[in-house]
């Protein structure tokens, strides 16, 4: 099982703005992950670069009629199932915003709360 360390830092809401106004992402997301997801992602700052594996879970836009196809990856941040999601282009090194030392782990919880966790805290994410 190989574990990924970093710290967490605040995201700029795009994922969370995105899972509540377009119309059919979170029954996409429910249809791959099997997870009722939280509307957002806890991002979370690596010592360095980082890509997604070969087998990782498609999301095409065109599944659910978006703009933005991602990969999902089966994870665990403490002891609750999530999943690393990244764009397309994030994963291309495309957006400044997201560059591949940042991942963002979603889940059907919100970390922040379920855990107490605040931006600098230190967490291992778990590929399984």
């Amino acid at each position: 099982m190989k574990i990924l360390k970093g710290k967490v830092i605040t995201g700029i809401g795009d994922l969370s703005f995105r899972m509540e106004t377009v119309p059919g992402l979170l029954d996409a997301y429910l249809s791959k992950t099997g997870l009722h997801l939280f509307p957002g992602s806890l991002n979370v700052l690596l010592d360095g670069e980082w890509s997604m594996p070969e087998n990782k879970i498609r999301l095409e836009k065109e599944e659910y009629g978006g703009q933005v196809s991602v990969s999902l990856l089966p994870c665990k941040l403490f002891d609750a199932p999530a999943f690393i999601v990244r764009t397309d282009k994030a994963e291309a090194g495309q957006i400044k915003t997201h560059p591949k030392n940042i991942i963002e782990i979603i889940g059907d919880v919100k970390f922040r709360d379920k855990y107490n966790l605040k931006d600098g805290d230190e967490v291992e994410i778990s590929i399984v």
